[in-house]
């Protein structure tokens, strides 16, 4: 689809509506990092969507009212929120005509700790564009398919937020277009065929170490205006499109020596781009270092499938399947490895489909 088939139809009737959806945060394997206007991504990526780390999400529209937003975060007024989500309902009136009509309540929380490591502007925008569709489908006249629906949610999330687009859709999720994806886009995100992924990457762990819980030196979206003058990032945006061709042999195969090998590396180089950039930054603290040695470490000597991800802060997530070595995986994450977290801050999930 295109943009222009996304754009919004001008018969509706509004009324006073509430309205409540859950989204929930994803985790990216392929990373994301450097997009273009609109949020277009600068290459493509796929992502594990996680379980229960989740946003939860009532929309109250007062219809006819003059345009504005309140937010409010686990119960506390957030102004600030309500000023960006208020810039984001204009940037996408062409899309959703009636947005600008009316007031809107919004009453959010969290199912994990604010600033955990946990893209929590995925979930959030994820729950809020879910909201909005189903606003949408009870303003218009028309009948949509569940599929058009979803589709569409998954393109105004990501321009809320561009991993959003991800949190849509169960399993795992691919963003950008890529030739080695059948459907996938620029404009929203699809899910990867559940047929083509075999059944050891389908029941995962994945354990958020808090290594750091406070608000991070560099945002996001500073770090992804960075790589417009990286002059590494074309290079990194090339290897990204070419690790789809190994991911998908990977996913098809269930070759976990080399699902690890792939998913740290673009963890490492997901850093390596920001310490390159211009000025340099780095989100990784002591604590993330030794952890990342200690997992290396324990995977030499017990050949146990325990790795690691990274997101752009210094928290760690731990991936592991469910397949018979948990149990002295997750052992070895609490002796050994929870005493480098800021407050034995650990956020447990799972990946299942």
């Amino acid at each position: 689809m295109t943009t222009q088939e996304f754009l919004g139809k001008e018969n509706f009737t509004i009324n006073d509506q509430t309205v409540s959806e859950s989204c929930p945060s994803n985790i990216a394997l392929i990373k994301y990092w450097g997009k273009y206007k609109d949020q277009i991504p600068a290459n493509p990526s796929i992502s594990f969507t996680l379980n229960h780390c989740k946003t939860n999400t009532e929309m109250e529209f007062l219809a006819n009212e003059t345009f504005s937003v309140q937010t409010f975060l686990s119960g506390s007024e957030e102004v600030k929120f309500a000023e960006k989500i208020e810039k984001y309902f204009k940037n996408i009136e062409q899309y959703l005509p009636w947005i600008l009509k009316g007031k809107y309540i919004i009453r959010t929380e969290n199912t994990f700790p604010h600033s955990s490591g946990i893209a929590s502007s995925a979930s959030g925008f994820g729950a809020i564009a879910k909201c909005l569709m189903k606003l949408d489908e009870s303003f218009s006249s028309e009948n949509h398919q569940p599929s058009t629906i979803n589709q569409k949610a998954s393109f105004l999330a990501r321009l809320g937020s561009g991993s959003a687009c991800r949190s849509l859709y169960n399993g795992l999720v691919v963003w950008g277009e890529s030739e080695d994806v059948l459907g996938s886009s620029d404009l929203f995100a699809v899910q990867y065929p559940n047929s083509e992924v075999h059944d050891i990457f389908k029941d995962f762990n994945d354990w958020v170490l808090l290594i750091h819980e406070g608000v991070k030196s560099v945002s996001s979206t500073v770090g992804h205006g960075l790589m417009n003058t990286n002059p590494y990032a074309e290079r990194r945006f090339q290897e990204a499109r070419e690790n789809f061709v190994p991911m998908k042999e990977i996913l098809k195969n269930g070759d976990m020596q080399r699902f690890i090998k792939l998913v740290e590396h673009e963890a490492l180089t997901l850093h390596a781009m920001m310490m390159m950039s211009d000025p340099a930054f780095i989100l990784m603290q002591t604590g993330t270092l030794e952890v990342i040695n200690k997992i290396w470490n324990f995977r030499k000597e017990t050949n146990l499938p325990l790795f690691f991800t990274l997101d752009a802060g210094a928290n760690v997530h731990l991936l592991f399947p469910n397949n018979g070595s948990e149990e002295k995986i997750k052992t070895f994450i609490e002796t050994e490895l929870l005493q480098h977290t800021q407050k034995n801050g650990v956020v447990k999930d799972v990946m299942k489909f």
